[in-house]
């Protein structure tokens, strides 16, 4: 069946949007790895799905499909791809707007530097909803990977995210060691698995390993979820910039019980339709 399609990316993490609001396609897990295959597809990290809201209260709802055909509940950098392109079709309000996804909602304004703000919503530290079932330490969890005990964070921010902190970043093995915590048994629901090089209070740099998409250029759930921990701890400022391979993100934290706030840049590359 023909769709058309968006590709967009939000700092190199790459996304196929499709608007079902006005045309029809199946979603499922083997279309979504069929688009999503880079060699014989269109080729993505996730694929981003907009659908009629269920109440006049949001602009519009969404879903997050992985590129392995399993289902997401949060991407940072996919909901301010989703806040471009409603911006470009000039729906979107000015002074912000609110969409409905799997974690809830999240409220979006289009800046007119062409950055994306989001508000990501409070991040969840209790063990029970991260999911994580692991010993503590001084508020820090300890889990074992081949012998050697780690001391990692962990939050949700919709979806399950853990942080390991690192004396260099560049020399982690963020492929073997990402799967192995994202499948440890400590994870009933498996985690995107962050990799934090702290520079000083206002600056870390960052590499995630993404459940069901592997290690992509930038995570913006993976970039809040960091600062969330971090902050927590009293390792950064309230106002951090976070660098990944794709870019940077600014978030913004206070510690209390409020929302992580989350702006960067939404680049919409081409279109086409899907036959």
């Amino acid at each position: 069946m023909p769709v058309k399609f968006h590709k967009m990316h939000g700092l190199g993490n790459d996304f196929i949007l499709l608007d079902l609001r006005k045309q029809a396609f199946p979603v499922n897990s083997s279309t979504v790895k069929q688009l999503a295959n880079r060699h014989t597809g269109i080729g993505c990290d996730q694929l981003l799905i907009l659908r009629e809201p269920k109440d006049n209260q949001h602009l519009a709802s969404f879903e997050i499909w992985n590129s392995d055909g399993s289902s997401c509940e949060q991407c940072g950098n996919g909901v301010r791809c989703m806040g471009r392109y409603l911006d470009m079709r000039a729906e979107a309000p000015s002074g912000g707007f609110t969409l409905a996804g799997p974690a809830g909602t999240v409220t979006i304004e289009c800046l007119d530097n062409g950055l994306v703000r989001v508000d990501m919503g409070q991040p969840v530290f209790d063990a029970k909803r991260v999911p994580i079932q692991a010993q503590t330490v001084d508020g820090w969890y300890l889990l074992d990977i081949d012998g050697r005990e780690y001391r990692i964070g962990a939050v949700s921010m919709g979806n399950p995210h853990a942080l390991l902190v690192v004396d260099e970043i560049r020399s982690i093995d963020v492929g073997g060691l990402g799967a192995a915590f994202g499948s440890h048994p400590a994870f009933p629901e498996g985690c995107n698995m962050g990799f934090a090089e702290i520079s000083d209070r206002s600056h870390i740099e960052l590499r995630v390993y993404e459940r069901g998409a592997a290690e992509t250029l930038a995570c913006g759930s993976g970039a809040c979820a960091a600062v969330s921990i971090l902050r927590r701890a009293d390792l950064v400022d309230s106002n951090v910039k976070v660098t990944q391979a794709g870019g940077d993100l600014i978030l913004s934290w206070s510690g209390r019980r409020e929302p992580v706030i989350m702006t960067g840049p939404a680049t919409h590359v081409f279109k086409g339709n899907w036959t």
